[in-house]
Protein backbone atom coordinates (compact mmCIF):
# COMPACT_ATOMS: atom_id res chain seq x y z
CA UNK A 1 0.00 0.00 0.00
CA UNK A 2 2.76 2.40 0.93
CA UNK A 3 4.60 1.65 -2.33
CA UNK A 4 1.41 2.20 -4.29
CA UNK A 5 0.83 5.56 -2.60
CA UNK A 6 4.40 6.58 -3.24
CA UNK A 7 4.05 5.63 -6.89
CA UNK A 8 0.86 7.62 -7.10
CA UNK A 9 2.54 10.69 -5.63
CA UNK A 10 5.26 10.35 -8.26
CA UNK A 11 2.82 10.54 -11.19
CA UNK A 12 3.14 13.58 -13.48
CA UNK A 13 0.98 16.48 -12.46
CA UNK A 14 -1.23 18.60 -14.68
CA UNK A 15 0.39 21.47 -16.52
CA UNK A 16 0.71 24.66 -14.52
CA UNK A 17 -0.11 28.14 -15.73
CA UNK A 18 3.59 29.05 -15.85
CA UNK A 19 4.55 26.24 -18.25
CA UNK A 20 4.98 27.10 -21.91
CA UNK A 21 2.35 25.83 -24.28
CA UNK A 22 3.46 23.25 -26.85
CA UNK A 23 4.39 24.81 -30.17
CA UNK A 24 1.91 24.27 -33.03
CA UNK A 25 3.34 22.45 -36.01
CA UNK A 26 4.32 24.16 -39.25
CA UNK A 27 1.04 22.97 -40.80
CA UNK A 28 -1.00 24.26 -37.86
CA UNK A 29 0.71 27.64 -37.94
CA UNK A 30 -0.64 28.25 -41.45
CA UNK A 31 -4.16 28.23 -40.02
CA UNK A 32 -3.86 31.86 -38.96
CA UNK A 33 -3.66 33.03 -42.56
CA UNK A 34 -6.69 34.59 -44.23
CA UNK A 35 -7.26 31.89 -46.85
CA UNK A 36 -7.69 28.95 -44.43
CA UNK A 37 -10.02 31.05 -42.31
CA UNK A 38 -12.08 31.98 -45.36
CA UNK A 39 -12.33 28.35 -46.50
CA UNK A 40 -13.49 27.26 -43.03
CA UNK A 41 -16.02 30.09 -42.75
CA UNK A 42 -17.46 29.55 -46.24
CA UNK A 43 -18.01 25.84 -45.58
CA UNK A 44 -19.29 26.01 -42.01
CA UNK A 45 -16.29 23.98 -40.82
CA UNK A 46 -15.09 26.87 -38.66
CA UNK A 47 -17.14 25.43 -35.78
CA UNK A 48 -15.31 22.09 -35.72
CA UNK A 49 -12.14 22.93 -33.77
CA UNK A 50 -13.90 25.15 -31.20
CA UNK A 51 -16.32 22.30 -30.47
CA UNK A 52 -13.46 19.90 -29.79
CA UNK A 53 -11.82 22.50 -27.54
CA UNK A 54 -15.00 22.76 -25.47
CA UNK A 55 -15.31 18.98 -25.17
CA UNK A 56 -11.68 18.66 -24.12
CA UNK A 57 -12.13 21.39 -21.51
CA UNK A 58 -15.12 19.51 -20.11
CA UNK A 59 -13.25 16.17 -19.99
CA UNK A 60 -12.21 15.20 -16.48
CA UNK A 61 -10.27 12.09 -17.38
CA UNK A 62 -8.09 10.72 -20.15
CA UNK A 63 -10.75 8.15 -21.01
CA UNK A 64 -13.37 10.87 -21.52
CA UNK A 65 -10.95 12.91 -23.62
CA UNK A 66 -10.21 9.89 -25.80
CA UNK A 67 -13.94 9.28 -26.29
CA UNK A 68 -14.41 12.90 -27.37
CA UNK A 69 -11.47 12.81 -29.77
CA UNK A 70 -12.60 9.53 -31.34
CA UNK A 71 -16.19 10.70 -31.75
CA UNK A 72 -15.36 14.15 -33.10
CA UNK A 73 -12.67 12.85 -35.44
CA UNK A 74 -15.02 10.31 -37.01
CA UNK A 75 -17.74 12.97 -37.20
CA UNK A 76 -15.46 15.32 -39.15
CA UNK A 77 -14.72 12.65 -41.76
CA UNK A 78 -18.41 11.81 -42.16
CA UNK A 79 -19.32 15.49 -42.33
CA UNK A 80 -16.74 16.10 -45.06
CA UNK A 81 -17.93 13.07 -47.06
CA UNK A 82 -21.57 14.08 -46.66
CA UNK A 83 -20.88 17.65 -47.74
CA UNK A 84 -19.06 16.59 -50.90
CA UNK A 85 -21.72 13.98 -51.73
CA UNK A 86 -24.59 16.44 -51.26
CA UNK A 87 -26.03 15.31 -47.93
CA UNK A 88 -26.91 17.83 -45.26
CA UNK A 89 -26.33 21.58 -45.32
CA UNK A 90 -23.52 23.05 -47.39
CA UNK A 91 -22.68 25.38 -44.51
CA UNK A 92 -21.76 28.22 -46.84
CA UNK A 93 -21.19 29.20 -50.46
CA UNK A 94 -17.99 27.22 -51.04
CA UNK A 95 -18.72 24.52 -53.62
CA UNK A 96 -19.52 21.13 -52.14
CA UNK A 97 -16.80 19.30 -54.09
CA UNK A 98 -14.05 21.09 -52.15
CA UNK A 99 -11.62 18.94 -50.14
CA UNK A 100 -9.98 21.85 -48.30
CA UNK A 101 -12.48 22.28 -45.43
CA UNK A 102 -11.53 18.82 -44.17
CA UNK A 103 -7.82 19.60 -44.27
CA UNK A 104 -8.01 22.92 -42.45
CA UNK A 105 -10.61 21.74 -39.92
CA UNK A 106 -8.41 18.76 -39.05
CA UNK A 107 -5.46 21.07 -38.41
CA UNK A 108 -7.65 23.20 -36.18
CA UNK A 109 -8.52 20.09 -34.17
CA UNK A 110 -4.93 18.87 -33.90
CA UNK A 111 -3.84 22.34 -32.80
CA UNK A 112 -6.46 22.39 -30.07
CA UNK A 113 -5.45 18.93 -28.90
CA UNK A 114 -1.73 19.68 -29.04
CA UNK A 115 -2.10 22.81 -26.88
CA UNK A 116 -4.83 21.45 -24.56
CA UNK A 117 -3.98 21.89 -20.88
CA UNK A 118 -6.16 19.48 -18.88
CA UNK A 119 -6.73 19.68 -15.16
CA UNK A 120 -5.31 16.18 -14.77
CA UNK A 121 -2.09 14.44 -15.69
CA UNK A 122 -1.58 13.54 -19.35
CA UNK A 123 1.73 12.04 -20.42
CA UNK A 124 3.43 12.82 -23.71
CA UNK A 125 2.61 9.30 -24.83
CA UNK A 126 -1.07 9.74 -24.05
CA UNK A 127 -1.26 13.03 -25.93
CA UNK A 128 0.54 11.42 -28.89
CA UNK A 129 -1.98 8.57 -28.79
CA UNK A 130 -4.87 11.05 -28.89
CA UNK A 131 -3.30 12.84 -31.85
CA UNK A 132 -2.90 9.49 -33.61
CA UNK A 133 -6.58 8.68 -33.03
CA UNK A 134 -7.55 12.09 -34.39
CA UNK A 135 -5.38 11.70 -37.49
CA UNK A 136 -6.74 8.25 -38.32
CA UNK A 137 -10.41 9.02 -37.70
CA UNK A 138 -10.45 12.32 -39.59
CA UNK A 139 -8.81 10.63 -42.59
CA UNK A 140 -11.36 7.83 -42.92
CA UNK A 141 -8.75 5.22 -42.05
CA UNK A 142 -10.97 3.81 -39.29
CA UNK A 143 -14.10 4.07 -41.46
CA UNK A 144 -13.22 1.55 -44.16
CA UNK A 145 -16.39 -0.54 -44.31
CA UNK A 146 -16.04 -3.28 -46.89
CA UNK A 147 -19.43 -4.82 -47.72
CA UNK A 148 -19.95 -8.57 -47.30
CA UNK A 149 -18.90 -10.59 -50.30
CA UNK A 150 -21.78 -10.98 -52.72
CA UNK A 151 -22.01 -12.47 -56.17
CA UNK A 152 -21.11 -9.89 -58.80
CA UNK A 153 -20.14 -7.16 -56.33
CA UNK A 154 -16.52 -5.96 -56.48
CA UNK A 155 -14.81 -4.18 -53.61
CA UNK A 156 -12.43 -1.32 -54.38
CA UNK A 157 -10.06 0.61 -52.11
CA UNK A 158 -8.88 4.11 -53.09
CA UNK A 159 -6.59 6.54 -51.29
CA UNK A 160 -6.00 10.29 -51.67
CA UNK A 161 -3.77 12.98 -50.21
CA UNK A 162 -3.96 16.30 -48.37
CA UNK A 163 -3.18 19.55 -50.21
CA UNK A 164 0.56 20.29 -50.39
CA UNK A 165 3.10 22.96 -51.47
CA UNK A 166 1.00 25.38 -49.44
CA UNK A 167 3.83 27.88 -49.02
CA UNK A 168 3.75 28.37 -52.79
CA UNK A 169 -0.01 28.93 -52.80
CA UNK A 170 -2.04 28.59 -49.60
CA UNK A 171 -5.21 28.18 -51.71
CA UNK A 172 -4.18 24.79 -53.10
CA UNK A 173 -6.67 21.91 -53.23
CA UNK A 174 -5.75 18.29 -53.96
CA UNK A 175 -8.02 16.52 -56.47
CA UNK A 176 -7.02 13.13 -55.04
CA UNK A 177 -8.41 14.14 -51.65
CA UNK A 178 -11.54 15.48 -53.33
CA UNK A 179 -11.86 12.16 -55.16
CA UNK A 180 -11.63 10.22 -51.90
CA UNK A 181 -14.43 12.28 -50.37
CA UNK A 182 -16.60 12.03 -53.50
CA UNK A 183 -16.27 8.25 -53.88
CA UNK A 184 -16.29 7.01 -50.28
CA UNK A 185 -19.08 4.46 -49.82
CA UNK A 186 -20.38 4.88 -53.37
CA UNK A 187 -21.18 2.19 -55.92
CA UNK A 188 -19.74 2.44 -59.44
CA UNK A 189 -21.58 0.69 -62.25
CA UNK A 190 -19.10 -1.16 -64.48
CA UNK A 191 -19.31 -3.50 -67.44
CA UNK A 192 -18.53 -6.30 -65.00
CA UNK A 193 -21.20 -5.33 -62.47
CA UNK A 194 -21.30 -3.00 -59.46
CA UNK A 195 -18.22 -2.00 -57.48
CA UNK A 196 -18.37 -0.57 -53.97
CA UNK A 197 -15.63 1.97 -53.22
CA UNK A 198 -14.10 2.72 -49.82
CA UNK A 199 -11.56 5.51 -49.40
CA UNK A 200 -9.07 7.10 -47.02
CA UNK A 201 -6.77 10.13 -47.11
CA UNK A 202 -3.11 10.32 -46.12
CA UNK A 203 -0.87 13.16 -44.93
CA UNK A 204 1.93 14.72 -46.95
CA UNK A 205 4.57 14.10 -44.29
CA UNK A 206 7.67 11.92 -44.56
CA UNK A 207 7.67 10.95 -40.89
CA UNK A 208 4.15 9.53 -40.93
CA UNK A 209 5.12 7.26 -43.81
CA UNK A 210 8.28 6.14 -41.99
CA UNK A 211 6.02 5.19 -39.08
CA UNK A 212 4.15 2.79 -41.39
CA UNK A 213 0.88 4.73 -41.54
CA UNK A 214 0.17 3.31 -45.02
CA UNK A 215 0.81 -0.30 -44.06
CA UNK A 216 -1.15 -0.01 -40.83
CA UNK A 217 -4.16 1.40 -42.64
CA UNK A 218 -4.15 -0.91 -45.69
CA UNK A 219 -2.88 -4.26 -44.38
CA UNK A 220 -6.25 -5.41 -42.93
CA UNK A 221 -8.08 -4.68 -46.17
CA UNK A 222 -5.87 -5.60 -49.16
CA UNK A 223 -6.57 -9.35 -48.83
CA UNK A 224 -10.31 -8.63 -49.01
CA UNK A 225 -10.61 -6.20 -51.94
CA UNK A 226 -10.79 -6.85 -55.67
CA UNK A 227 -8.81 -3.79 -56.74
CA UNK A 228 -6.97 -0.88 -55.14
CA UNK A 229 -5.37 2.28 -56.37
CA UNK A 230 -3.51 5.03 -54.63
CA UNK A 231 -4.19 8.43 -56.21
CA UNK A 232 -2.31 11.71 -56.11
CA UNK A 233 -1.94 14.95 -58.05
CA UNK A 234 0.72 14.72 -60.74
CA UNK A 235 1.35 16.53 -64.01
CA UNK A 236 -0.43 19.38 -65.77
CA UNK A 237 -3.20 18.37 -68.16
CA UNK A 238 -2.86 14.58 -68.01
CA UNK A 239 -3.49 11.39 -66.07
CA UNK A 240 -0.74 8.83 -65.65
CA UNK A 241 -0.94 5.17 -64.68
CA UNK A 242 2.47 4.70 -63.09
CA UNK A 243 3.99 1.42 -64.24
CA UNK A 244 6.94 1.27 -61.80
CA UNK A 245 7.54 2.58 -58.27
CA UNK A 246 10.99 3.20 -56.79
CA UNK A 247 12.46 2.73 -53.31
CA UNK A 248 13.92 6.22 -53.07
CA UNK A 249 12.99 9.45 -51.30
CA UNK A 250 14.12 12.48 -53.25
CA UNK A 251 14.08 15.05 -50.46
CA UNK A 252 11.38 17.48 -51.64
CA UNK A 253 9.97 19.28 -48.56
CA UNK A 254 6.73 17.95 -47.11
CA UNK A 255 3.93 19.88 -45.42
CA UNK A 256 6.14 20.36 -42.35
CA UNK A 257 8.90 21.75 -44.61
CA UNK A 258 11.00 18.68 -43.86
CA UNK A 259 12.91 16.85 -46.59
CA UNK A 260 14.14 13.25 -46.63
CA UNK A 261 16.75 11.90 -49.06
CA UNK A 262 17.18 8.19 -48.45
CA UNK A 263 15.97 4.71 -49.29
CA UNK A 264 12.28 4.35 -48.43
CA UNK A 265 12.31 2.96 -44.87
CA UNK A 266 10.24 -0.23 -44.62
CA UNK A 267 10.00 -3.24 -42.34
CA UNK A 268 12.46 -6.06 -43.15
CA UNK A 269 14.78 -3.92 -45.30
CA UNK A 270 16.94 -6.97 -46.08
CA UNK A 271 14.25 -8.21 -48.47
CA UNK A 272 13.31 -4.77 -49.81
CA UNK A 273 13.23 -4.54 -53.63
CA UNK A 274 14.39 -1.44 -55.49
CA UNK A 275 11.27 -1.50 -57.66
CA UNK A 276 7.64 -2.58 -57.52
CA UNK A 277 5.21 -2.67 -60.42
CA UNK A 278 1.57 -1.93 -61.03
CA UNK A 279 -0.91 -4.76 -61.54
CA UNK A 280 -3.64 -2.39 -62.71
CA UNK A 281 -4.92 -3.14 -66.25
CA UNK A 282 -3.06 -0.14 -67.63
CA UNK A 283 -3.53 -1.02 -71.31
CA UNK A 284 -7.31 -1.08 -70.93
CA UNK A 285 -7.32 2.13 -68.90
CA UNK A 286 -5.22 4.02 -71.45
CA UNK A 287 -7.32 2.76 -74.38
CA UNK A 288 -10.67 3.74 -72.84
CA UNK A 289 -12.45 7.07 -73.26
CA UNK A 290 -12.66 8.09 -69.60
CA UNK A 291 -12.85 11.90 -69.83
CA UNK A 292 -11.38 15.09 -71.23
CA UNK A 293 -7.83 14.56 -69.96
CA UNK A 294 -5.50 12.15 -71.82
CA UNK A 295 -4.35 9.10 -69.86
CA UNK A 296 -0.83 7.72 -70.27
CA UNK A 297 0.90 4.46 -69.41
CA UNK A 298 3.98 6.01 -67.83
CA UNK A 299 6.95 3.64 -68.01
CA UNK A 300 9.79 6.07 -67.31
CA UNK A 301 12.06 5.76 -64.25
CA UNK A 302 15.36 7.18 -63.05
CA UNK A 303 17.96 4.64 -61.93
CA UNK A 304 21.62 4.14 -61.13
CA UNK A 305 22.51 1.23 -63.40
CA UNK A 306 24.21 -1.83 -61.95
CA UNK A 307 27.87 -0.98 -61.61
CA UNK A 308 27.22 2.69 -62.34
CA UNK A 309 27.46 5.82 -60.20
CA UNK A 310 25.24 8.44 -61.82
CA UNK A 311 21.43 8.52 -62.26
CA UNK A 312 20.09 7.73 -65.73
CA UNK A 313 16.55 8.25 -67.05
CA UNK A 314 15.11 5.05 -68.56
CA UNK A 315 11.98 5.68 -70.67
CA UNK A 316 11.09 1.97 -70.74
CA UNK A 317 11.56 1.10 -67.09
CA UNK A 318 14.42 -0.10 -64.88
CA UNK A 319 17.24 -2.39 -65.96
CA UNK A 320 18.35 -5.48 -64.05
CA UNK A 321 20.20 -4.82 -60.81
CA UNK A 322 19.70 -1.06 -60.87
CA UNK A 323 19.19 1.21 -57.87
CA UNK A 324 16.08 3.39 -57.78
CA UNK A 325 16.26 7.16 -57.86
CA UNK A 326 12.71 7.87 -59.09
CA UNK A 327 9.74 5.78 -60.08
CA UNK A 328 7.34 6.76 -62.83
CA UNK A 329 5.64 8.96 -60.25
CA UNK A 330 8.89 10.62 -59.15
CA UNK A 331 10.48 10.28 -55.73
CA UNK A 332 8.05 12.17 -53.51
CA UNK A 333 5.27 10.79 -51.32
CA UNK A 334 3.04 9.90 -54.27
CA UNK A 335 5.71 7.47 -55.45
CA UNK A 336 6.19 6.31 -51.87
CA UNK A 337 2.55 5.46 -51.21
CA UNK A 338 2.49 3.54 -54.48
CA UNK A 339 5.69 1.73 -53.55
CA UNK A 340 4.48 0.89 -50.04
CA UNK A 341 1.02 -0.27 -51.15
CA UNK A 342 2.33 -2.46 -53.96
CA UNK A 343 5.14 -3.85 -51.78
CA UNK A 344 2.51 -4.71 -49.16
CA UNK A 345 0.46 -6.39 -51.90
CA UNK A 346 3.47 -8.48 -52.88
CA UNK A 347 4.46 -9.37 -49.32
CA UNK A 348 0.91 -10.54 -48.70
CA UNK A 349 1.28 -12.88 -51.66
CA UNK A 350 -1.29 -11.01 -53.77
CA UNK A 351 0.79 -9.90 -56.75
CA UNK A 352 -0.81 -12.37 -59.15
CA UNK A 353 -4.38 -12.00 -57.87
CA UNK A 354 -4.92 -8.36 -56.85
CA UNK A 355 -4.93 -5.49 -59.40
CA UNK A 356 -3.37 -2.48 -57.75
CA UNK A 357 -1.14 0.50 -58.40
CA UNK A 358 -1.03 4.27 -58.65
CA UNK A 359 -2.87 6.86 -60.72
CA UNK A 360 -1.67 10.46 -61.00
CA UNK A 361 -4.34 13.06 -61.73
CA UNK A 362 -3.81 16.34 -63.58
CA UNK A 363 -2.75 19.35 -61.54
CA UNK A 364 -5.84 21.20 -60.34
CA UNK A 365 -5.61 24.70 -61.76
CA UNK A 366 -7.38 27.99 -61.10
CA UNK A 367 -8.66 30.13 -63.94
CA UNK A 368 -6.02 32.17 -65.74
CA UNK A 369 -5.47 35.43 -63.91
CA UNK A 370 -6.89 34.23 -60.58
CA UNK A 371 -4.07 34.80 -58.12
CA UNK A 372 -6.10 35.65 -55.00
CA UNK A 373 -9.61 34.18 -54.93
CA UNK A 374 -9.95 30.87 -53.10
CA UNK A 375 -12.15 29.46 -55.86
CA UNK A 376 -13.56 30.21 -59.29
CA UNK A 377 -15.86 28.43 -61.79
CA UNK A 378 -13.02 26.96 -63.85
CA UNK A 379 -11.30 25.67 -60.70
CA UNK A 380 -14.52 23.93 -59.66
CA UNK A 381 -15.10 22.52 -63.15
CA UNK A 382 -11.55 21.17 -63.30
CA UNK A 383 -11.94 19.43 -59.96
CA UNK A 384 -15.31 17.92 -60.86
CA UNK A 385 -13.96 16.68 -64.20
CA UNK A 386 -10.92 15.09 -62.55
CA UNK A 387 -13.07 13.32 -59.96
CA UNK A 388 -15.46 12.08 -62.66
CA UNK A 389 -12.56 10.77 -64.71
CA UNK A 390 -11.07 8.89 -61.76
CA UNK A 391 -14.48 7.26 -61.30
CA UNK A 392 -14.50 6.29 -64.98
CA UNK A 393 -10.94 4.94 -64.77
CA UNK A 394 -11.99 2.76 -61.81
CA UNK A 395 -14.95 1.44 -63.79
CA UNK A 396 -12.63 0.41 -66.63
CA UNK A 397 -10.11 -1.12 -64.23
CA UNK A 398 -12.75 -3.19 -62.45
CA UNK A 399 -14.25 -4.46 -65.70
CA UNK A 400 -10.82 -5.34 -67.10
CA UNK A 401 -9.69 -6.91 -63.82
CA UNK A 402 -7.51 -9.95 -63.80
Amino acid sequence: MALALAAGLALPTAATATEALPTPTVEEQRLTQAVPQEILARSGFDVVAPRLARLLAASHSYARARQAVTREGAALWRRAVDRVQGRGPAGGDLSRDDDRPLYWARLGMTSELRTWRPGFAVTEGQRAALLDVLERTTRGQTDLRLPPRAKGLKRVLVTGFDPFTLDRDIRISNPSGATALALDGTVIRTADGPARVETAVFPVRWQDFAEQTVERALRPYLPHVDLFTTVSQGRVGRFDVERTNGAWRGGFPDNENVGRTETVPVADPATQPQWTTTTLPYAAIVAADTGRFPVYDNTSVTEIPAGGAEPVVRPDGPTAGSTARAGGGGNYLSNEIAYRATLLRDRLGLHDSLPGGHVHTPVLQFAAGNTQDVTDPEFVRNRLDIVAQVRAILAVAVAAGR
